[in-house]
């Protein structure tokens, strides 16, 4: 048997600190029997496509999924990821007896698989964490046991003490909940594979960073102390449960402790890249006046966060999936827009208006070399208010993942900011270009994900650890759990465990 624990989105110094501090101590025993890894996982540029490569061992231009909200060519518009094809995740395409827990930005399977497969269970998020299982029944067993899920739907913005108060209490019960159905489940039945995602430590490094995105109003000192000791809470919480999984596991079992992606401050300035991209193929629109953002990031700066949960939590899921799908390139007139910022939260993303690609493109081919540079050269010259960089690089998409069978579906460019906290960033400006001023504080995440910092803890059971040639890559995880079941799945990655 192989498990899988995924501590979402760790942060490399955060785990580093409590590590040291002899404060996880069920990681801290799993890594005295086994080897870490750091992985190379270059689908990390696009965070959210690291999951679907995680669970699928799909490379990213392979299965082109990088964002919840992506552009549909054929549509001339956003659409939710649900209309994108995407990789089926190891378990499908095994066929083995299966436990699966939460797997993050995850679809019912087509089939019903051997095993239990549940999403949406410790939390539910209507983007990245839909509710659904396989038995269909396993989710209401589950409720009638431990209770529902609490709901997490994210909303960009500025944030409440008190909200962020239930939000935490929320996610310090979450780990628990994965530990209470993994620990029934495998004392009922046997599984040849168990992955487990623990994603609390996911959205906690998102809102729980640091302090600056709460409002003040309301942030007493005792609020402070114990909303400031959040992320490392939720990290205990996170060994503690995993601490019961690992109990109840045969000695015998082969087990892997993953993270696919890194976190750290939020170093992002992708809600001005709109108008950022705007002033530099269209000066004349923005050089009388300042620059403002984005018309979906202008809304979410007009109406408090608090109001907006609540008209989204009022509409049916699907609904809100698709008016959030439609706001995101709301007013663009296609046929004048050269570029465009695709949706993001992290890196920045652009896309050309490419014609022959996208359905109302105005930009030819052999223009479209041309283009990118007037962007890269017109981008570069943006500095914070103070005159200190904001952009470390702008890098095409084609160079890095351009051979991939979905690798149309990617971006242009992307645009990877400094490494200098943006939380407080009040605009940018350029000498050529004018100012682009933030409205609100953008997405009011304080934490953000790293490019790198993807790693694997290996802990043999009965199988054995292969020495890999070079640094393991995302893609070998899912090839091991292949390995192990014996089955060739035609993945590119390299197994970490051998039979």
């Amino acid at each position: 048997m192989l498990t899988i624990l995924q501590f979402d989105a760790a942060s490399a110094s955060v785990l580093q600190r409590l590590l040291a501090a002899g404060d996880l101590p069920t990681l801290a025993g799993l890594r005295e029997r086994g080897r870490w890894h750091e992985l190379d996982a270059p689908a990390t540029q696009f965070a959210a496509g690291a999951q679907h490569t995680l669970y699928s061992g799909v490379e990213l231009g392979e299965h082109g999924l990088f964002y919840p909200f992506q552009w549909s060519a054929p549509d001339q518009r956003v659409r939710y990821m649900g209309a994108f094809e995407a990789p089926a995740p190891i378990w499908e395409r095994l066929g083995t007896r299966t436990l699966a827990v939460d797997p993050y930005e995850s679809r019912p399977p087509t089939t019903t698989p051997p095993g239990e497969l549940i999403c949406g269970w410790q939390l539910h998020d209507r983007v990245v964490l839909r509710q659904w299982s396989a038995p269909g029944g396993a989710h209401g067993r589950l409720e009638r046991l431990f209770g529902p899920p609490e709901p997490v739907d994210e909303v960009f913005g500025r944030h409440t003490a008190d909200e962020m108060l239930g939000l935490r209490r929320r996610l310090l019960a979450a780990p628990g909940r994965v530990a209470d159905a993994a620990t029934l489940l495998l004392g009922e039945q046997s599984f040849d594979l168990a992955w487990l995602t623990f994603c609390a430590a996911h959205v906690a490094g998102h809102q729980f960073w640091d302090l600056s995105q709460l409002d003040p109003a309301g942030l007493d000192p005792a609020a402070e102390r114990v909303l400031g000791a959040t992320l490392e809470d939720v990290y205990r919480a996170v060994d503690a449960a995993m601490g019961r999984v690992v109990a109840a596991l045969p000695p015998d079992a082969d087990l892997m402790v993953v993270s696919p992606v890194g976190m750290e401050i939020n170093t992002s300035r992708a809600d001005m890249l709109p108008e950022m991209l705007r002033a530099v193929l269209d000066p004349a629109t923005t050089r009388d006046a300042p620059a403002q953002g984005g018309s979906i990031w202008r809304l979410r700066a007009a109406l408090p966060s608090g109001l907006r949960a609540k008209v989204a939590s009022a509409l049916p899921e699907k609904v809100a999936l698709e008016l959030t799908s439609r706001l995101e390139t709301r007013g663009v007139d296609w046929s004048t827009t050269k570029a465009f910022a695709h949706p993001a939260e992290n890196q920045g993303y652009i896309r050309l208006n490419l014609r022959g690609r996208e359905r109302d493109g105005i930009v030819a081919p052999e223009e479209a070399k041309d283009v990118m540079e007037e962007i890269i050269a017109g981008l570069s010259t943006f500095t914070d208010l103070d005159g200190s960089p904001v952009i470390r690089s702008i890098e095409r998409v084609a160079d890095l993942f351009g051979t991939g069978e979905r690798a149309h579906q990617l971006p242009d460019l992307i645009v990877k900011w400094v490494d200098t906290p943006a939380t407080q960033a009040r605009g940018v400006t350029s000498p050529q270009y004018g100012t682009v001023l933030r409205h609100g504080v953008g997405s009011g995440r304080s934490g953000n994900h790293t490019e790198g910092d993807a790693w694997a803890l290996v802990v043999p059971g009965a199988s054995t650890p292969v020495h890999p040639e070079g640094r393991p890559r995302l893609e070998d995880i899912a090839a091991t759990a292949a390995a192990l079941a014996g089955r060739d799945a035609g993945l590119t990655g390299r197994p970490l465990l051998r039979p």
